[in-house]
This record gives structure tokens, C-alpha cells and sequence, in this order.
């Protein structure tokens, strides 16, 4: 392991050598989480450190100079990349003759795949240190990209075990670190206090999230909803708790709402953390809430659906046999994907009704949900703080 102490990383030009520079470039608000957590773990290492690049407002709190603001990089879809296509070159242009006139001593793509992996290729092919941080899901679908991947990191650090085995099994150097939001949410979920703060009582509860995007409503809050209306006919008892993802999927479940005026719901601006952990179950639409249920110990039905199209190609291209993070972690079909044609009201009722009432297989869950939990918490930004100081550490020592 190389020696990571500051007065040793700094010394292999005599002792006025310059800080250990970084550069950073995260691609959107999540990461810029990440990076705004990693950089104090850094310091740790490297007092005196500097940090360049593009980052928002948590990684500017941090130190970092911004070359360019964050919004100017964070584009989602498939047209407005397009449209943005001339600009986004010329910001990765002057990242690079940047980080090679500064001598950066590494540079971290944080996510945002489709433009760092581009920068750091080009970075490393001039003898820069290289790392990723969030592996993109090359592991599900186009596994071809690996290749690429494999060219332009030196090392890929990954938030999942099952992404790090994959890298592993393809010969690219690769650190799971753990997950952040695994080290952010306790062991133990604090139901009661959640009730309270929602006002809700000791009865049965289920949260239902339909999804973070507009198409999602579109395709999953109705048929939700009549899935609660089925369970609320067998357990009249039984509340429904929503968060909305924002405003705007907030106003789109409100006008769905207004047809099931029968359902006892909540719904909430945001906080599905605590509407999770108040239930006794979720329902829910395939993604990163999966893990946060996960974590917050909640069995758990996933669901989903898309137009016909959409479905024919992602199960030509998707390589993997599960879908929701909770089996994938666990390599086994812990919780029920109900998809597409699957995705039917009776059968959803059937799932959800068993995670609602079937107290033996809760507890079981309960518990394989804790182990996970426990997996993954392994304080996520020290560690990706030491791997990446070990590498500056290599590289500078004489």
C-alpha cells in the first residue's frame, strides 16, 4: 500500500513542492452529493489539496473552482443532448487543456458517463491518473462498453458489489466502496416517529410511489391506484401514504387523485424517506427508490410498464434477470417484479397483499433487508477517499 501521509504525498520534488491537485467533474445534483462528501475525506489526506472542474453548489462550499457552472452539463434525454452537442464539446475540450496545463495529479469523473468517460480517455492516454465514481450500468445493457471503460480509468469506483464483480470479471481495477445513502439512513427504522410526523395511526399503511418522471405517472399512478382500491376493499382500515417526486409529478397525481375519491390518502410533497418508512409495505415503480425501501427495511412489490416498443427493445438489450436493486444486490428474487403484462391489477394485489399481512415473510425480509444494509455501509466517501490518495501516493512517490 503506498504511503499516504500529506508531508510524504508532497515530497518528491523537495520540500517546496506544490499541493496535490484534483480534478473533479460531476455531471449533475446527485453528483454533486457525492463530490461535496468525498472532498473533505480527501483533504483528510491532502491538506493542502486543490480541486478544479465543474461541480455545484455542495463541491463550491468545498473548494472546488468551478470552470463551468453544473446546469450547463447536467442534460438529460436523448434531444436536448443533441441540441447541446457543440457546447458540451467545448467545455470537455477546456477540461482537458485545463487538467494538463494545471498537472493535475488525478482526475474523477463522478457519473455523468457519456461526457467523462470521453475526457478521461483522452487524460489518460497523456499519462494523467484516472478514476470514475458511480459505474454506469454497463453491467445491464451494451456491455461492449466496457472495453472503453477499461481504456480510459485507472481504477472504477463502484456503489454496489455486484457492479465491482462485474469490472473484476472484465479485468478493469475496480473499488466497491459502499453506498452513501446506506451510510446517511440508520439500521433501524424509526416507524413510530414517521406515523407521527405524517399523522398517521397504528393501523396498516402502504406507501405507493409511482415513479420520479412524468411518463411513470402516466403509465403507473392509475393502475396503483386501482390496486389500493382493491386492497382498501378486503382491509377497509388500510391508508395509502404518495410522495411526490416534485411540484410537477405532485400536480399530476393530485388531477389522478380526484378520481378515487373513496382512497385514504396522503399525499406528500417530497419526504418519501419518512412515507416509507411509516408503511408497512411499498409499492412502487422500478429504480433508486427500490434501494431506499430496501434500506429503510420495507418489503417491498416492483412494478412496471412502458409502451410496447420501449418493452420489445429493453428485453433484447437488458442483460441481467432481475430489475430492482434489492435482487441484484442479493443475486436472488427477494421481493416480486411484476412487469408489464405482469403488471396486472389482480396480481398486484395479490403481491402487495402478501408483503401488507404475511408477518413471517416481513420478518424475513426484515432481516436479509439489515444484512444488505450492513453490506453496504461501508462509509462510501473515506473509502473512495483512501483508494484515490493511495493512487496519488503511488504516483508520487520517488
Amino acid at each position: 500500500m503506498a504511503d499516504t501521509n500529506p508531508a510524504t504525498i508532497a515530497s518528491p520534488r523537495g520540500p517546496a513542492a506544490r499541493p496535490v491537485r484534483i480534478g473533479l467533474v460531476a455531471g449533475e445534483i446527485s453528483g454533486d452529493q457525492l463530490g461535496g462528501d468525498l472532498m473533505p475525506a480527501l483533504r483528510n489526506h491532502f491538506p493542502q489539496v486543490e480541486f478544479s472542474g465543474i461541480g455545484g453548489d455542495a463541491m463550491i462550499a468545498q473548494g472546488l473552482h468551478s470552470l463551468f457552472p453544473l446546469d450547463r452539463l447536467a442534460v438529460m434525454g436523448f434531444v436536448e443532448p443533441l441540441k447541446r452537442l457543440p457546447e458540451l464539446l467545448r467545455m470537455r475540450r477546456a477540461l482537458y487543456r485545463h487538467f494538463l496545463s494545471w498537472g493535475a495529479d488525478l482526475v474523477l469523473g463522478i457519473d455523468a458517463p457519456d461526457f467523462n468517460l470521453g475526457l478521461e480517455l483522452r487524460l489518460r492516454r497523456r499519462g494523467l491518473l484516472t478514476a470514475h465514481y458511480v459505474s454506469p450500468s454497463v453491467w445491464a445493457w451494451r456491455q461492449g462498453r466496457v472495453v472503453k471503460i477499461a481504456r480510459a480509468v485507472d481504477r472504477m469506483l463502484t456503489l454496489l458489489p455486484f457492479e465491482a464483480a462485474f469490472y473484476r470479471d472484465h479485468q478493469v481495477p475496480v473499488t466497491f466502496v459502499g453506498h452513501p445513502l446506506a451510510d446517511r439512513l440508520p439500521l433501524a427504522t424509526d416507524v413510530g416517529a414517521a406515523r407521527t410526523a405524517l399523522g398517521l395511526g397504528s393501523g396498516p399503511v402502504l406507501a405507493i410511489l409511482p415513479g420520479s418522471r412524468g411518463s411513470e405517472i402516466a403509465q403507473m399512478c392509475r393502475l396503483f391506484l386501482d390496486v389500493a382500491r382493491g386492497l382498501a376493499a378486503e382491509t377497509p382500515a388500510l391508508r395509502f401514504v404518495i410522495p411526490a417526486a416534485n411540484s410537477a409529478r405532485e400536480g399530476e397525481i393530485a388531477t389522478i387523485l380526484a378520481d378515487f375519491p373513496d382512497l385514504r390518502v396522503t399525499l406528500l410533497a417530497g419526504d418519501s424517506h419518512t412515507a416509507m418508512a411509516a408503511a408497512d409495505a411499498v409499492l412502487l415503480t422500478s429504480g433508486t427508490t427500490a434501494l431506499e425501501a430496501m434500506l429503510l427495511k420495507k418489503p417491498m412489490v416492483v412494478a412496471y410498464r412502458m409502451g410496447a416498443a420501449s418493452h420489445w427493445l429493453a428485453s433484447r438489450l437488458v442483460k441481467t434477470p432481475y430489475i430492482s436493486l434489492p435482487n441484484l444486490i442479493a443475486g436472488n428474487p427477494l421481493v416480486p417484479e411484476l412487469i408489464q403484462d405482469d403488471a396486472s391489477v389482480a396480481k398486484l394485489v395479490a403481491a402487495t397483499r402478501e408483503m401488507l399481512f404475511n408477518t413471517e415473510r416481513r420478518t424475513v425480509l426484515e432481516a436479509t433487508f439489515t444484512s444488505l444494509h450492513r453490506d453496504l455501509r461501508l462509509d462510501a466517501s473515506a473509502t473512495a477517499a483512501r483508494v484515490l490518495a493511495e493512487m496519488i501516493g503511488g504516483r508520487r512517490d520517488p
